[in-house]
């Protein structure tokens, strides 16, 4: 596989990984009793996005790891 595309294919993969990974963990404002005024009670009360594109990076690179040693039969 040349590199160019196995840049493709981890793009893909992190791109589907990342709204995998974005509901982990979220707790809307309602349920944490603090609803800012202006906004969706459902709105998340804290934003974790670093944490999330933490996860997506490495699940995504696990998935590629994976899925190239499958087609290479190591």
């Amino acid at each position: 596989m040349s590199t160019t595309t196995a840049i493709a294919i981890y793009f893909l993969i992190w791109w589907v990984t990342l709204f995998a990974v974005l509901p982990w963990g979220v707790r809307n404002q309602e349920e944490s009793g603090e609803v800012t005024p202006g906004t969706d009670p459902g709105a998340p009360a804290i934003h974790r996005v670093w944490h999330k594109l933490g996860w997506t990076t490495l699940v995504a690179t696990v998935i590629l790891e994976f899925s190239t040693s499958r087609t290479r039969g190591d």
